[in-house]
């Protein structure tokens, strides 16, 4: 079997190994460390959900924020419908961001939570079935190598222990034997000491060679079922690895942006309104709207019509042209965006922030109905104020 390389030596190693008692348990562990990282999976991306929606939300806040502002914008032509496009583009991508929002939480968050349901069965005293069954096959597989090395460990400190006496009484007698102080029956005691010490070795000794050997022998068949069980909990975490490997591709799918064929159309949309940009044409609609190009009707000689005589008593009414407007029941709330002096009697004034009640719609040409909080009534510019 091999073993990684370890800058702490060879025996600490050699205890840290899967092999030794209990050091299983970090195999066992996984289980739960598997169902953690889930957990911790479906918080991260709930969080980058959130993410997505607030951008949503601050792409929309500015399209509605601008739109009005660019509606009354003295550009005109193709240069305002490019800056237009800019705001409903990202309306556009709003909607994207929202939906990746919605994937990351009812598809892949869901899809995690549901396998990780299927593949985790908790006990009811905490902990899951799926440790519990690889933590009780590795226990007895080991349970009988642990025991073996147990007796092993036992009889290598009993020889090591009878070889330490018989050094002590080898050196003893090595002592004596060159030192004439030492009475001859002394000497004699000592190497008889030093005999029985050398006999007890190495019987202590034929004891742990034998204890070694029995190790050595269970040793293929202990690696063997310890294997047996290491390769079911390997199995279980490849499919582990192969489900989660599927789930981050799928939220890259969601997330990659590059590859979605709506943002592709709204960019080239984008750019297309961009290049359609004519400065050419744009100066010929103003020509035509507001300079040399407009109609008019020159000076040229009118005759002179007498007029009618009304008969008396009778009056003739002058029919205005009626302006189709919707009027509310109780009014909308909207508050100014800019300052407005009216310019006719039928019109009303007021400054930025001022809030009022807009009473009918916009018509035709731009203007709407307002009161104010005094009773007044009158016309308005419609792109001067904002509902409430």
């Amino acid at each position: 079997m091999s073993t990684l390389p370890s800058e702490n030596g060879p025996e600490d190693a050699n205890n840290r190994s899967f092999w030794m008692p209990g050091n299983y348990q970090r195999t066992v562990k996984r289980t739960e460390d598997s169902f953690q990282a889930c957990n911790d999976i479906v918080a991260c991306f709930q969080e980058r959900a959130r993410v997505e929606r607030q951008y949503a939300q601050q792409l929309s806040e500015w399209s509605n924020k601008w739109k009005p502002l660019v509606d009354s914008s003295p550009l005109y032509g193709s240069l305002l419908r490019a800056w237009q496009c800019f705001l409903s583009s990202a309306d556009r991508l709003a909607s994207l961001h929202a939906s990746i929002c919605r994937s990351l939480v009812s598809e892949d968050g869901d899809r995690v939570r549901t396998w990780q349901k299927d593949s985790f069965h908790k006990k009811l005293f905490g902990g899951f079935k799926e440790s519990q069954d690889f933590d009780t096959g590795f226990a007895r597989a080991q349970k009988p190598w642990a025991k073996r090395l147990k007796k092993l460990d036992k009889a290598m400190r009993a020889y090591h222990k009878v070889s330490r006496k018989e050094q002590l009484a080898s050196e003893r007698e090595a002592h004596a034997q060159g030192n004439p102080d030492v009475a001859i029956e002394k000497q004699r005691k000592i190497q008889e000491e030093r005999e029985l010490a050398q006999q007890e070795a190495e019987k202590v000794r034929s004891r742990y060679e034998k204890v070694l050997e029995e190790v050595s022998r269970y040793a293929p068949r202990y690696m063997e079922e310890m294997e047996s069980i290491f390769d079911q909990s390997q199995e279980e975490e490849r499919k582990r690895i192969s489900f989660l490997k599927q789930a981050f591709l799928s939220i890259h799918r969601h997330l990659d942006v590059t590859n979605n064929d709506s943002v592709k159309a709204v960019y080239n949309e984008l750019h297309n309104t961009l290049m359609a940009i004519d400065e050419q044409e744009d100066l010929r609609w103003w020509k035509n709207t507001h300079g040399p190009g407009m109609p008019t009707d020159w000076p040229h000689f009118q005759e002179w019509t007498p007029e009618k005589k009304n008969k008396k008593g009778k009056k003739v009414v002058e029919k205005k042209g009626t302006i189709d407007r919707s009027v509310m029941i109780g009014g909308v709330r909207v508050k100014a965006l800019y300052d407005y002096v009216g310019q006719e009697t039928d019109e009303l004034s007021f400054k930025a922030g001022e809030e009022f009640l807009k009473i009918e719609d916009e018509d035709d040409q731009g203007w709407c109905r307002g009161m104010k909080d005094g009773g007044r009534e009158g016309l308005y510019p419609a792109n001067y104020v904002e509902v409430v």
